[in-house]
C-alpha cells in the first residue's frame, strides 16, 4: 500500500467544530472523491459527514446508515452548490471483506458522487486510486490520536482550529492523509473567518485633569 502523501492533524473542542470542519472541506471535493472515515463509536464520523453534507449542497437528513448499508444524499438543484456531485454515505462496520463491499455496487456511483465511508479502512481502497482518510479520537476515555509520520505540523504539535462554538462537547483529534494523484495537495482547512464588526470602535473620555 502507498504511503500517504501528506498528513495534517487538527484538534477540535466539539461536535459543532468538526461539523463547521468538514463543512469547509466539502465545497472542496467533487464527483468521484472517497473519503474513508475511522474513529470509535461516538468519535463523531456521522457528525463529520453531516458537514460534508451542508458543503457539498446535498439533501440533510444525513444519519449513520448501520442498518441499511448505503443512503444517498442527491445534489439540491436549489441548493449552494446546483449540479454538484450526490453524497453516497456507506457503514462497512458489518462487512468483513472488500468482496463484501463490491456487493453494495459502489462502482455505480462513484463517477457521479463523493463516497464516504464509515469503517472503511482494509475494505474500500481498491475502489479508487485516491482518497482521504480522516481518523477522528475522542481525547477522553484514554484514547489517544494517532502519532503523525507525514505530518504538516511538527512532530508532537497540532494546529488548534477555534470555531467558536456554544457546544460544549469533548474535544477530539481529527487526523487527515491524502493518498493517490488527487491528493497530491492537501485540501485547504482553516476555520471559518469571523465577520468583521461594523460597531463603531469605542471613545475615550477627554482626559481631565485632577482637582478641576
Amino acid at each position: 500500500m502507498s504511503a500517504a502523501a501528506w498528513e495534517r492533524t487538527l484538534r477540535v473542542g466539539t461536535a459543532d467544530e468538526t461539523h463547521a470542519l468538514a463543512a469547509v472541506l466539502g465545497p472542496q471535493l467533487q464527483a468521484g472523491d472517497l473519503l474513508v472515515l475511522t474513529g470509535e463509536l461516538g468519535a463523531g464520523k456521522t457528525t463529520f459527514t453531516q458537514g460534508l453534507g451542508e458543503g457539498l449542497g446535498v439533501r440533510s437528513g444525513v444519519i449513520s446508515p448501520t442498518f441499511v448499508l448505503v443512503r444517498i444524499h442527491p445534489n439540491l438543484p436549489d441548493g449552494p452548490r446546483p449540479g454538484g456531485p450526490d453524497l453516497v454515505h456507506v457503514d462497512a462496520y458489518r462487512l468483513g471483506s472488500a468482496s463484501e463491499i463490491d456487493d453494495i455496487d459502489l462502482e455505480n456511483t462513484m463517477d457521479s458522487a463523493v463516497t464516504v465511508v464509515e469503517w472503511g479502512r482494509g475494505r474500500v481502497e481498491h475502489l479508487s486510486e485516491s482518497r482521504l482518510e480522516v481518523d477522528l479520537v475522542r481525547s477522553l476515555g484514554g484514547a489517544q490520536a494517532p502519532a503523525p509520520a507525514h505530518s504538516l505540523e511538527p512532530t508532537g504539535h497540532a494546529e488548534v482550529l477555534d470555531f467558536d462554538t456554544d457546544d460544549d462537547d469533548e474535544p477530539r483529534t481529527i487526523v487527515i492523509r491524502g493518498f493517490g494523484p488527487r491528493w497530491v495537495a492537501p485540501p485547504v482547512l482553516t476555520a471559518p473567518a469571523a465577520p468583521a464588526s461594523t460597531a463603531p470602535a469605542p471613545q475615550r473620555p477627554p482626559h481631565t485633569p485632577e482637582g478641576n
